[in-house]
């Protein structure tokens, strides 16, 4: 136990960063750092299990290794008797027992737990400091965004580029004489290629071995398999698992990015989200990696700069545009979309064989790369006009990446448009057409991707167009979607018709 009088420190479950602001000036003769494995972080939503024992078990090793250096570690554990099932709940145990002089805390990464924290009222102060993990501040976000009719991540991206000078020359230009090669990161999969190295996979030791126990006996009905969990839970393994895949996946990261294969989950994608999310990985080490691997001539420049794309842009925008916009943002439904989420989204079982192998891989795996979230599950939400609190509240429950910063623009804005244009300019609706080109799923189906209508006709193609239909009013005025619309308009009426019965017939069986 820590010296009555020093310091609190709280470390949450996606904050397992030596350098994290609330350990800065730790005094490990008077200090110490609360962990708590608590069941409301595990069951606000239910969350997939395997993401659950990453968590914990990473916790675990985490708590260790400050024990190992020396540090005083108050650690409760999901099975300890005297656990009050809140973070908040915790602190109040452990300034009961140590009585300590002030609470230190690293701001929370969702809304709903930072708002709970700044809520608490104890009786010693709390401080709460930036989370200075991520390369731009909260702060530096909204600087960037005032004044903006438009918070495009291009130009977020662009200063990016410039303030860390990642991929940039000398004269303030980037690299290869264009900032964005995502035109060069669309190649569809060709099969005689696609036989990438697998993602390194780590045996669980006995802490993981244990937490796994755990998991299967306490949260026995939340949907997803823990079998073949090979995640790694300590920064060491993190970083075993980016060396392997700067190794051998990001030299074709680049082409094929977008691209879907059966059988094929990972692909050349990177599989370090969970771990970069959980504070295992360094966001800004991990692209300097990317550049030097281009510059050692090792990787093409749209592997490096597409990889950098991800979390230099993406990842650092949506996380700007989450803290800027909550909580009004979550409230949305640009679309006026209501419909529940099919049974299927639980079970992977549906005759769509797109929708098959990318859910049944993400209840498998609680992983699915950003083409198949975005253009494969998010697409048929979108179109099929799925709620989209519904649709969050899943994404949010069955990856083992998913934090609300990061998940919630990424599918509220970006796969639904519910936010109405905050992220995207349009909505990224396809026909089944796209993953027909992206992929090899339509091979395996049972519905035809070059018939509009009918029985055997892919029900994105009438979904697609009857979403248009029904969204005309919100949508036709739209620069983007012009060019659709004419075409929509030159389509023979009775056309039309068939489609919007196939579609009705078809969201009617969903329900």
């Amino acid at each position: 136990m820590g010296a009555s009088g020093g310091k609190l420190r709280l470390v949450l479950g996606d904050q397992l960063s030596s350098g994290l602001s609330a350990l800065a000036g730790l005094d490990p003769s008077a200090d110490t750092v609360l962990m708590a494995e608590v069941a409301e972080e595990a069951t606000y939503v239910p969350h997939h299990p395997k993401k659950i024992a990453i968590l914990f078990s990473a916790m675990r090793h985490f708590a260790e290794e400050l024990e190992r250096r020396g540090v005083r570690v108050r650690y409760t554990r999901l099975d300890d008797p005297n656990n009050s099932g809140s973070i908040l709940g915790e602190i109040d145990r452990a300034i009961e027992d140590l009585a300590p002089s002030s609470v230190v805390a690293t701001e929370c990464g969702e809304w709903r737990l930072q708002s709970a924290l700044e809520g608490w009222r104890g009786s010693v102060p709390l401080e709460i400091l930036d989370d200075d993990r991520f390369i731009a501040s909260r702060a530096a976000f909204a600087a960037w965004a005032e004044g903006r009719k438009q918070l495009r991540m291009e130009y977020f991206y662009r200063e990016m580029r410039r303030k860390t000078g990642l991929l940039m020359r000398d004269d303030g230009t980037p690299e290869g004489g264009q900032w964005n090669f995502d035109k060069e990161n669309r190649q569809p999969p060709d099969m005689g290629l696609f036989r990438p190295t697998p993602p390194l996979a780590i045996e669980p030791d006995s802490i993981t071995s244990e937490v796994i126990g755990l998991v299967r006996d306490r949260f026995p009905d939340h949907c997803g398999s823990l079998d073949g969990f090979a995640f790694g839970v300590t920064a060491e393994e993190a970083e075993r698992c980016a060396d392997a895949f700067f190794e051998d996946r990001l030299p074709l990261f680049g082409d094929y990015q977008d691209a879907m294969l059966t059988g094929e989950p990972v692909l050349y994608h990177a599989l370090l989200s969970q771990y970069l999310n959980a504070g295992l990985l360094d966001p800004l080490d991990l692209c300097r990696r990317a550049e030097a691997a281009w510059r050692d001539g090792h990787a093409p420049l749209n592997a490096a700069e597409g990889f950098i794309r991800q979390i230099l842009g993406w990842r650092e925008y949506v996380r700007g545009v989450y803290w800027l916009k909550m909580p009004d943002y979550a409230e949305t439904n640009f679309l006026n979309a209501h419909r529940p989420l099919p049974e299927f989204f639980w079970t992977g079982e549906t005759d769509m064989n797109c929708l098959r192998q990318c859910i049944g891989q993400t209840l498998r795996d609680a992983y699915a790369h950003h083409i198949q979230r975005l253009m494969v599950i998010g697409n048929f939400a979108l179109l099929a006009g799925l709620s989209p609190k519904a649709v969050c509240a899943w994404y949010l429950c069955v990856y083992a990446d998913a934090y609300e910063w990061v998940e919630l623009p990424n599918t509220h804005g970006m796969a639904l448009f519910a936010d109405g244009g905050v992220l995207g300019s349009k909505p990224y609706a396809a026909s089944g057409k796209y993953i027909d080109r992206m992929s090899d799923y339509c091979r395996g189906c049972r519905y035809d991707p070059k018939k509009p209508v009918g029985p055997d006709a892919c029900p994105y193609n009438y979904l697609y167009w009857d979403f248009l239909d029904r969204n005309a009013e919100t949508l036709s005025g739209n620069p983007r979607m012009a060019m659709i619309y004419r075409s929509m308009s030159r389509m023979a009426p009775e056309k039309r018709q068939a489609m919007a019965q196939d579609s009705d017939k078809f969201l009617e069986a969903l329900t």
